[in-house]
């Protein structure tokens, strides 16, 4: 876990004291590790609490300590086992927070019922916390996990190196990143968080088919004595947004209180060089700000920090770009997203889906990465994005271009090369944001407007899946309440005596509201007469040498469906036909696989397949004059040659 993770998810609320000890040798000696601790020298602090342990200490302070310094450097393994320790002192006198870092290192060494148990004790500990009542809203967390998981190929990159690489970013052909690794031009430089050299940003060069290679440190003018990390580039490459460390004349500094608080500076590219480094705003010297992540059209920043305002460790914000280039006031994103833990390493895509990282969800362990829909402005999903993406250990700055499918992120997953490695990846199966609707109307009769009460009205998703169903009140009324993964939904609404209604919609969060006219009757339809006719559907059009359902045709169908249903004495016979481009043979065999494919549609709908058969006909029924042979083909268009591509749907029985 890297320097820039810990200190934005820590700042400020961790300071902690030493109880004073009776013993005044005993006392010194803790006291200069607590100062240690403090000044976030965490690992020289792990190793002199081990030693005061080896000396007999068992103060509850130094279980405490000891289980957040590795606890904050990612070491889960010791963290639990201190944290163990802690808990069995008799009546120990501890902050709540303590039974959640608790449960949370259980989770990341992958015993999830113990780490359950700790969290039914937070639970009963009857503090509010948002990061319980998502637990306990989503108890069957791991399911939902493995549900989500399975969606990405990842890959390691070849330009990792021992040391931490994180922090990807993209800036044209060029990957830039954030890494520990030593330059070799100077002294390894060290830091007493954990040990590990200073951080600089390097570049990589991305080739037509996704290697890299070259990677190269940027310009001195941008990597000081200090750690540079989480960068951001405008679309244009001019403009990048970069997180640093407090610092005079280019070195590390720290303030009043011994911390080096994180802030985000923008720079221009000029001549080829970034040069008019200006500090943000809205950055503090009590506080950090850092993790900069532009939206598509580069209105907004969206950032980590532990401003006034924080829900947690830390929080995102996002603040709004002028025109001229100034700032509006940051704004946190509020419960649905922030939680008491740390939220942190926003992405925005081009659809305005935010990628972030996060150990207050509910996840596997350590950090993982989670995305909410920021079109949805109470935010009222947030998807964990399950293996291989996510792992018992951090997993983090997660990045994706939404038409490639491809992307990176960063883990320090045990099979990794370094402390914190860069994976490539390639989604295989997109992402679907559940939302709760309703859907209200009334059903009347569309002859004489007289209102129609037990009437059956469906929703179905795009798959032909019914989603709700309801029946019509006295007054002809219905209210369904829904939760969908996708916005092409449909209705089908059915009556005896009435012909099948419906309509395609797409809803809203705020509910949306329906009239459906359903006309009487005339007369049963005939033997050897076309049941789409009767019900006046649309044709069911295929896309050119196509035989898959499309999502407008399977909308169709369900009135068929629904059809087939209310008259289970009737048998029909799907007839499939293609347009005449193509062979007689090629022809015949692509319209028999359409009829098949129609055919089986049905069946999965739930209609017997004793009451069906398919015959594909080929170009041997055309509907116009769009044929091959001279004396009655004609010039035809794309939309004329579809009229040929269809199924009927003919009463056997």
């Amino acid at each position: 876990m890297t320097f820039i993770q810990k200190i934005t998810a820590t700042i400020t609320i961790y300071t902690l004291l030493l109880t004073c000890s009776s013993i005044v040798g005993q006392e010194k000696k803790v006291q200069k590790v607590t100062d240690n601790f403090n000044k976030y020298a965490y690992a020289e602090a792990i190793e002199s609490y081990e030693s005061l342990l080896e000396q007999g200490f068992t103060d509850l302070e130094i279980f405490k300590n000891l289980g957040n310094a590795n606890y904050f450097n990612a070491n889960y393994q010791d963290a639990a086992k201190w944290y163990g320790k802690l808990f069995d002192l008799e009546n120990p006198e501890v902050a709540s927070e303590y039974l959640y870092r608790y449960a949370q290192s259980l989770k990341s060494i992958e015993n999830y019922a113990e780490s359950d148990k700790w969290m039914k004790k937070l639970e009963l500990a009857k503090e509010k916390d948002n990061r319980l009542s998502k637990y306990i809203n989503n108890d069957d967390y791991l399911k939902t996990i493995k549900e989500n998981s399975g969606r990405y190929k990842i890959k390691n990159l070849d330009i990792n190196s021992s040391s931490s690489d994180f922090a990807p970013s993209l800036n044209g052909k060029q990957l830039i990143f954030s890494t520990a690794r030593d330059s070799g031009l100077f002294a390894k430089r060290i830091h007493n968080w954990n040990n590990k050299s200073f951080l600089n940003l390097y570049s990589a060069d991305i080739s037509e088919n996704g290697e890299l290679s070259n990677p190269k440190q940027l310009s001195g003018l941008l990597n000081k004595k200090t750690h540079e990390s989480s960068t951001a580039f405008t679309k244009d490459g001019n403009t990048m947004y970069f997180t640093r460390n407090n610092s005079k004349n280019g070195k590390f500094s720290r303030d009043d209180e011994g911390v080096s608080r994180l802030k985000i500076y923008r720079s221009k590219l000029k001549n080829g060089e970034w040069s008019n480094i200006e500090e943000l705003p809205f950055n503090g010297e009590n506080y950090s700000v850092a993790h900069p992540a532009l939206n598509a059209d580069e209105s907004k920043l969206y950032f980590a920090s532990d401003m006034e305002g924080t829900l947690g460790a830390s929080d995102i914000f996002v603040v709004e770009i002028n025109t001229d280039g100034s700032f509006g006031p940051p704004k946190n994103l509020g419960p649905g997203i922030n939680t008491e833990s740390r939220e942190t390493f926003p992405f925005v895509t081009e659809a305005n889906i935010l990628y972030f990282a996060s150990d207050g969800h509910p996840g596997l362990g350590g950090l993982d990465i989670f995305a909410a829909n920021l079109e949805d402005s109470e935010i009222s999903t947030v998807i964990n994005l399950g293996s291989p993406i996510n792992t018992p250990e951090d997993d983090f700055s997660f990045i994706f271009n939404e038409t490639s499918k491809t992307g990176y992120f960063a883990s320090n997953r045990k099979e990794g090369k370094g402390d914190d490695d860069i994976y490539s990846f390639k989604e295989t199966k997109d992402l679907n944001f559940e939302f709760e609707s309703t859907l209200d109307g009334v059903v009347k009769n569309l002859e004489n407007g007289a209102i129609l009460p037990n009437a059956t009205v469906e929703i179905k998703n795009i798959e032909g899946s019914i989603i709700a169903t309801a029946k019509t009140d006295e007054t002809g009324y219905f209210n369904i309440p829904f939760k969908s993964t996708t916005k092409e939904l449909s209705t089908v609404i059915t009556l005896a005596e009435y012909e099948v209604g419906g309509r395609s919609f797409t809803p809203n969060k705020n509910g949306i509201t329906l009239e459906f006219l359903l006309a009487p009757k005339a007369n049963k339809v005939g033997l050897g007469e076309d049941v789409a006719k009767y019900l006046n559907m649309p044709m069911i059009y295929f896309d050119f040498d196509k035989s898959n359902i499309r999502p407008d045709a399977a909308l169709e169908l369900d009135k068929i469906v629904a059809f087939m249903n209310e008259y289970p004495e009737v048998n029909i016979e799907i007839g499939s036909h293609t347009d005449s481009r193509g062979n007689d043979y090629y022809n015949l065999s692509l319209s028999e696989k359409r009829a098949q494919a129609t055919r089986s549609y049905l069946i999965d709908m739930g209609i017997d397949s004793s009451r069906l058969s398919a015959k594909g006909y080929g170009e041997t029924q055309l509907t116009n004059n769009c044929g091959n042979s001279a004396e009655n083909s004609i010039e035809c268009g794309k939309a004329q040659h579809e009229l040929n591509r269809r199924s009927e749907f003919i009463i056997v029985k």
